[in-house]
């Protein structure tokens, strides 16, 4: 599926639970944290949104094959979270 926001357009890979909301993402991202990273991965983590950027190196420290760690790792146990793909303007 395909997301338009104020930041661009995003691929929604996954959507775990239900948990995008694009007013909830509109009000969280900032773009000067987030406009350098090809994936995002936002979960709920007591009621709040939090977005973490990943690269499309898969092979970097934060590239997108960290996903899964991060998730496991850093994240509630069975929260809602997605991950959206930055779809790069032609």
């Amino acid at each position: 599926m395909i997301i338009d926001t104020e930041f661009g357009q995003f691929e929604l890979i996954k959507n775990h639970r239900d948990a995008f909301d694009l007013l909830k993402f509109q009000e969280r991202y900032v773009d000067v944290a987030f406009d350098r990273y090809t994936y995002l991965v936002g979960d709920m983590s007591s009621s709040m949104l939090r977005i973490k950027g990943f690269n499309s190196d898969p092979k970097s420290p934060n590239g997108y094959k960290r996903i899964p760690d991060y998730l496991n790792e850093s994240c509630n146990m069975n929260c809602g979270h997605y991950v959206l793909k930055r779809i790069k303007e032609k």
